[in-house]
């Protein structure tokens, strides 16, 4: 035991020695979390939005200042044609382009029905998607205000009565994404600092030298492999501890559940991340090598851990490796003990698939690392 102390101790100087490591470890994931909140959001708002008017009459300036007066549209122009406003979309100066017909409001008065055409920029899918549904609900909203004013009483009578629909949101009642971004940028950054130092620990041992001074000396295995991950660890934790702070204090996330259950789990994710680091360090021979495969692997379980992309919206084979991504289950737990207030009951199937993930992980690394004497 004292000598894994006394490995731990070294370890915790070396960190504390290297001046250019600590704004690493503390300063630039507290910077990340900050900044990453704040710009990768889900909300689609300030759509360049401009109009082809070929009416000219109340009721296409009604709808027109229906978009005006929405805080998702920003008007950029009035067109004189669909060819101008398109020439203008490919320039990238408009979103979107809504053409009014002739004879609008001389067709809903006459025939009670009409048809406007809408153009999309829809290079960015999923922000079509949602500007297309803003603006199905202003035409709809308007279509509603107008309907009792243009139709004649003796229609309205056979119009069916409006369903109303009362959302009740939980988890998140004030719909604001940062709530579920923080979160799961907080897992983010503890994976990839914890990661990276672990899996360069080593290889800087082997390029400075020490590394084959401490393979001669009596220190076991388990108990250099022991030393050298604790501080690291221990690391990880405190910059969980960072961030839930400024995640309370500076965006307002609740905090619904456990911090005890989270702290637990944690803990054991973080030998996951742990144990893969050490493993690449075991086969890499520099740092750079480290860093390079960490980051291959890295990249590839975020963009999979349903952290920006839902899972389900997957295809099936790529739902399938998710179950071998361990960002998936703490981007899962963290949300659902942070916002949802889960016991452990509900996150232990998660929880065994994590300890059965850092057995595994840290058996390969230990069996991996060659100690000689």
């Amino acid at each position: 035991m004292k000598t894994i102390l006394y490995i731990i101790q070294k370890e915790f100087k070396q960190i504390f020695r290297n001046k250019a490591m600590l704004p690493i470890i503390f300063v630039l994931p507290l910077l990340q979390l900050v900044i990453l909140s704040n710009a990768a959001t889900f909300e689609i708002k300030n759509i360049k939005f401009s109009f082809v008017d070929h009416d000219h009459t109340p009721l296409s300036r009604a709808l027109i200042d229906k978009f005006r007066a929405s805080n998702y549209f920003n008007i950029i122009d009035d067109f004189p044609s669909e060819k101008v406003a398109s020439s203008a979309m490919k320039k990238g100066n408009v979103d979107v382009i809504l053409e009014i017909p002739q004879y609008f409001e001389k067709d809903l008065l006459k025939d009670k029905r009409t048809s406007l055409s809408v153009i999309i920029n829809a290079i960015d899918g999923a922000a079509a998607g949602v500007e297309n549904v803003y603006i199905n609900q202003i035409i709809q909203s308007f279509n509603k205000k107008i309907k009792t004013t243009l139709l004649q009483s003796s229609d309205v009578k056979y119009l069916p009565k409006s369903i109303m629909s009362i959302p009740s949101f939980w988890y998140n009642k004030t719909l604001n994404y940062k709530t579920f971004m923080v979160p799961g940028i907080l897992v983010l950054l503890v994976t990839m600092i914890t990661l990276f130092l672990s899996g360069m620990n080593i290889v800087r041992e082997k390029e400075i030298g020490t590394l084959e001074q401490i393979n001669v000396t009596p220190i076991k295995k388990y108990q250099f492999i022991i030393g050298k991950l604790f501080p690291f660890w221990v690391l990880g934790l405190l910059l969980l501890t960072i961030g839930l702070i400024i995640a309370k204090l500076l965006f307002n996330v609740p905090m619904v559940g456990s911090i005890f259950l989270l702290y637990l789990y944690t803990s054991i994710y973080i030998l996951v991340i742990l144990g893969m680091g050490l493993f690449i360090s075991n086969f890499t021979d520099t740092q750079q090598q480290a860093m390079f495969i960490a980051w291959f692997f890295v990249v590839i379980f975020i963009l999979m851990s349903g952290l920006f992309t839902p899972v389900e919206s997957m295809p099936k084979w790529a739902q399938f490796l998710t179950e071998f991504n361990p960002i998936k289950y703490f981007v899962e737990i963290i949300r659902m003990v942070m916002l949802k207030g889960s016991s452990f009951t509900d996150i232990l199937p998660l929880f065994i698939k994590t300890l059965i993930y850092a057995i595994i992980m840290n058996g390969l690394a230990v069996w991996s690392y060659k100690k000689t004497t």
